[in-house]
């Protein structure tokens, strides 16, 4: 089955354009790398919490929005052999930096057990 490698970030909410241009351009070298599909969410619905929350996870501000995605990939061995490659590519550096603060953004990988 497939692998997820998830994200979370706070976006400047005023930043929205860029960080979409920036994240079509990651997933032309994430998807040269061997990602089968990229996929960005905005936050739409995203409550603070007081004890967890997508906000206090990425410490977003009142002004930012909270985003998530993932990258999909064919299997781990697949996400394993290409992602520091992918990391590497020096397209990544001609994109200038990040449009948020890359500090805050939490990273996973999930191996797929139910897909209908």
């Amino acid at each position: 089955m497939s692998y997820i490698m998830s994200y979370a970030a706070a976006v400047p909410t005023a930043k929205k354009a860029e960080y979409l241009r920036h994240c079509e351009l990651a997933a032309e070298v994430f998807k040269s790398h061997g990602a089968t599909r990229i996929v960005e969410c905005w936050g739409d619905q995203v409550p603070p919490g007081e004890v967890t929350s997508f906000p206090l996870a990425v410490q977003a501000k009142d002004d930012e929005t909270v985003v998530i995605g993932w990258q999909e990939w064919p299997d781990k061995a697949t996400h394993d052999a290409n992602i520091q490659a992918a990391m590497k590519d020096p397209r990544f550096h001609e994109m200038g930096e990040m449009p948020f603060d890359g500090k805050r953004m939490i990273f996973a990988g999930f191996e797929t057990v139910l897909d209908l």
